[in-house]
């Protein structure tokens, strides 16, 4: 298995790989069956995560980081731990310290993470600006905050990118793009991590 690693190195960049890698995980989570539900849950940590039958869209892309052992549960925490007045926890929920149990749960503190420890992109109207990997935030409707992972699968019209989110139906490989305001195109390169 290493030889097949370190021949994808050679043939694709680190980064362009682990991007697909991300993709594929993301990809798989459209196979579980997942009732929408985001309601405060006491969990472990580090790894800790809502019992599996369960999710919102963050879980989406809190699961497909951790199939590639990256637990954004415990760097979200470790981040806010030290940089808690960056982050909109006290604003929006009244917190005075991180908690564990949610922090990595919520797109706002997400969208604080990737643009402080990843890459924040241009938002843009033109589909082939977003690359597989890639984690794209919306405004819903009622003022709802949603998160999702861009993927290499195209709209029937060629012109989009597919999105992994889960909306309410559970994880779906759907054509939303632009279906909402976009508030956010991050690009989180997981071979930077130590």
């Amino acid at each position: 298995m290493k030889y097949v690693f370190a021949l994808l190195l050679l043939l694709y960049p680190a980064s362009a790989y682990a991007q697909q890698t991300l993709e594929q995980a993301a990809i798989d989570r459209t196979k579980h069956q997942i009732t929408y539900d985001g309601r405060y849950i006491k969990i472990a940590y580090p790894n800790g995560d809502v019992p599996s039958n369960i999710g919102v869209c963050t879980d989406v892309i809190i699961r497909s980081y951790r199939a590639l052992g990256i637990d954004l549960q415990e760097l979200v925490h470790k981040d806010m731990a030290t940089n808690f007045a960056k982050y909109p926890s006290k604003r929006m929920w009244g917190l005075n310290k991180p908690d564990t149990n949610i922090d990595h749960r919520r797109v706002p503190n997400l969208q604080v993470f990737f643009k402080r420890n990843g890459t924040e992109l241009s938002i843009s109207n033109t589909g082939e600006d977003y690359k597989s990997g890639d984690i794209v935030t919306w405004m819903l409707p009622g003022n709802l905050p949603h998160i999702g992972i861009v993927t290499s699968h195209k709209s029937a019209d060629g012109k989009r990118p597919l999105i992994v989110h889960n909306i309410g139906r559970g994880p779906k490989l759907e054509d939303m793009l632009f279906s909402y305001e976009i508030t956010g195109h991050y690009r989180y390169d997981i071979t930077a991590i130590e």
